[in-house]
């Protein structure tokens, strides 16, 4: 898929005690992005669960915290499917200042039926059109 870019600015309770973003909001934001690529291809998570009773959940993060960001800065986060399985996906995210890479992630996504809370394919519909954008 193509990489889908989200800006978000740094509020000043984003950060820690010393002035940096705190390390688990970058997690926020990424999951921020992910929203907003999946509402610009037409999928809304809260109709994917009335409609097709599915849930995403985060199974894994792997982040690389390279350079701290600041309060007031504008930052782009970008999200991109890395991989795609019927019933999960590889997420390559990163958070960038300008050309400056602040933080990279990879989070696999499972897709889950939401009464049983077990794997569940992902809808066939949402799966095609990453499968063509891919």
């Amino acid at each position: 898929m193509k990489t889908f870019t989200w800006p978000v600015r740094i509020y000043y309770e984003d950060t820690d005690a010393g002035g940096v973003v705190y390390y688990a909001n970058y997690l926020k934001f990424f999951e921020r992005a992910r929203t907003e690529m999946l509402r610009a291809e037409g999928f809304e998570q809260d109709q994917l669960l009335q409609n097709e009773g599915v849930l995403f959940v985060v199974r894994s993060v792997q982040v690389d915290y390279l350079t701290p960001a600041r309060f007031n800065e504008q930052l782009q986060v970008h999200c991109q499917v890395a991989e795609y399985k019927k019933a999960s996906l590889v997420f390559a995210q990163k958070i960038s200042r300008g050309d400056v890479i602040v933080c990279r992630a990879f989070i696999r996504i499972a897709c889950l039926d939401a009464k049983t809370m077990s794997p569940k394919s992902i809808p066939e519909n949402l799966l095609e059109l990453l499968k063509n954008e891919h």
